[in-house]
């Protein structure tokens, strides 16, 4: 079974910056493809990035030239940088581990961590 554990969340002001990670245990991380989804009240829960073993990636149009994915295989954790951050990114951001090739709102495991609350407010 995989355990997913976010932190990095906060409170922060438009056009700032935070850094999410999620650290797994109880598998081989490096065989996994990592996705951050958020979900905000009312909302669906969408895709923000992913990234796959071999560290190809993909973004929500939303995000793209302001957040970054990444991962350490040798730490277990998958990053994401956040830059000039808006309003409407305030959501709970949710780690999701999978596997095979990119294929957001495809879920072939139920690994999800508990979530961290990123809020962008002045």
């Amino acid at each position: 079974q995989v355990q997913l554990v976010e932190s990095g969340g906060g409170l922060v002001q438009p056009g700032g910056s935070l850094r999410l990670s999620c650290v797994a245990s109880g598998s081989i991380f490096s065989r996994h493809t990592m996705y951050w989804y958020r979900q905000a009240p009312g909302n669906k829960r969408e895709l923000v990035a992913g990234i796959t073993s071999g560290g190809g990636t993909k973004y929500a149009d939303s995000v793209k030239d302001r957040f970054t994915i990444s991962r350490d295989n040798a730490k277990d954790t998958v990053y994401l940088q956040m830059n000039n951050l808006k309003p409407e990114d305030t959501a709970g951001y949710y780690c999701h581990a999978d596997y095979g090739p990119l294929r957001p709102g495809y879920y072939s495991t139920n690994y999800w961590g508990q979530g961290t609350q990123v809020t962008v407010s002045s």
